[in-house]
């Protein structure tokens, strides 16, 4: 783990700014989550995080519970709620101002033209959630194969829609 002064500032300074570019929910952040709390901050190993991840995704509750295990492992309980609030409590006001704002403009195109384009930017974030995790945990040809199999297989049997689109989840179905 980072020594720093204050860990708990950290996270919701980290947390705080990442929830406002998680176009797509919190998954579409994994990336800079990883980046962050591996490679930057080392509150995580590679390994650590994919479990992290895993558990998140099999544990019932919102896709963000990944940030509240990061803040768990950096500052307890307190980094738990103080991780878990920066992620949601941000994109939370900005979600209402938005929705403000296009209820007033109902009448107008733009509305419906930015939500076309944040959906192949969606798309792409997830993309790149998939990869990170893949190469977080992917170290044999065993966990290679499980990893890509799922990929094969679930667009032919009507599980995933967008044969662009993966799960984020490499390991387990998003709940």
């Amino acid at each position: 783990m980072n020594s720093d002064a204050n860990p708990i500032w950290t996270l919701a300074r980290t947390f705080g700014v990442m929830s406002l570019f998680a176009v797509g929910g919190a998954n579409s952040a994994l990336p800079e989550m990883h980046r962050v709390a591996v490679d930057v901050q080392h509150w995580l190993t590679d390994k650590q995080f994919a479990d992290a991840f895993a558990i998140s995704q099999l544990s019932p509750g919102p896709n963000v519970l990944i940030v509240t295990l990061i803040g768990y492992s950096v500052a307890g309980v307190a980094g738990a709620l103080v991780a878990t609030l920066a992620m949601c409590l941000p994109t939370a006001l900005m979600a209402y101002g938005v929705s403000r704002v296009l209820t007033r403009s109902s009448h107008s195109r733009w509305p419906a033209i930015i939500q076309a384009a944040l959906v192949p930017l969606s798309i792409g974030l997830m993309g790149a959630s998939g990869y990170i995790l893949a190469r977080a945990s992917d170290h044999t040809w065993v966990a290679a194969a499980v990893t890509v199999a799922p990929r094969s297989w679930l667009p032919r049997r009507g599980l995933i829609r967008s044969g662009c689109c993966w799960p984020a989840a490499v390991w387990v179905l998003p709940a």
